[in-house]
């Protein structure tokens, strides 16, 4: 079920996650792939996946910083109590992370963590192999930490035998102008290696050079 972020509509879903800016990905998605994200979602998936996932590219976030710290102390409570009886399925902890501005997820998972005393991802962690508690995690690691999210998406493109380029180019391409700069600090961060000199070794010819360009190596 998962592979969906492996396709146009995954990808779109995660750019609305990072940029908040839905109603631009819908237009632009609509006008590339004549239908809606919303279709293509529903069609890609079945059950909790589609009860997370339609909302996340449906619902308007508001996109300003302002919080209500009232708000997110309930709603962190809300979240832990539903985690702890694993309704992971739930239609409040759904409607929290799918319908909520980032600046207000975010109050709300930090607020998560000084109250319980754990990131509420490693509590999503009690089934490494359940893979709607994987979807949880990765939703809230694009809302919190996207740059984590990215690096792991291109350390999973080329470290394995042949470059998954479709992986790859999406995710250098599409946050070049954003925070690839960031993207790049975290997988040297996480790898130990350049995210350059890993794609130099991974890759070749006219496509190696359009990668380094778009990470700012104009002489590539």
């Amino acid at each position: 079920m998962l592979v969906l972020f492996e396709t146009p509509a995954g990808f779109a879903l995660f750019k609305v996650l990072n940029e908040g800016k839905l109603s631009e990905v819908q237009k632009a998605y609509h006008v590339l792939y004549k239908k809606s994200i919303e279709e293509d979602v529903a069609h890609h998936t079945t059950g909790d996946y589609r009860k997370l996932l339609l909302p996340l590219v449906s619902s308007h976030r508001y996109e300003g910083d302002e919080v209500n710290l009232t708000i997110a102390k309930a709603e962190a409570k809300i979240l832990h109590e539903k985690i702890s009886k694993k309704a992971y399925n739930d239609d409040d902890l759904i409607r929290i992370l799918a319908t909520r501005s980032k600046a207000q997820v975010n109050a709300t998972l930090n607020h998560y963590k000084d109250a319980f005393g754990k990131d509420i991802n490693k509590d999503l962690k009690e089934d490494p192999k359940d893979e709607f508690l994987s979807l949880l995690r990765s939703t809230v690691k694009c809302l919190t930490r996207p740059e984590k999210y990215f690096a792991k998406i291109v350390r999973l493109s080329i470290n394995k035998h042949g470059t998954d380029e479709g992986a790859l180019t999406r995710v250098v391409a599409t946050r070049a102008e954003i925070d690839l700069k960031i993207v790049a600090d975290e997988y040297q961060r996480r790898d130990s290696v350049p995210l350059d000199r890993a794609i130099v070794k991974d890759t070749t010819g006219d496509y190696e050079k359009m990668l380094l360009a778009l990470l700012g190596h104009n002489d590539a």
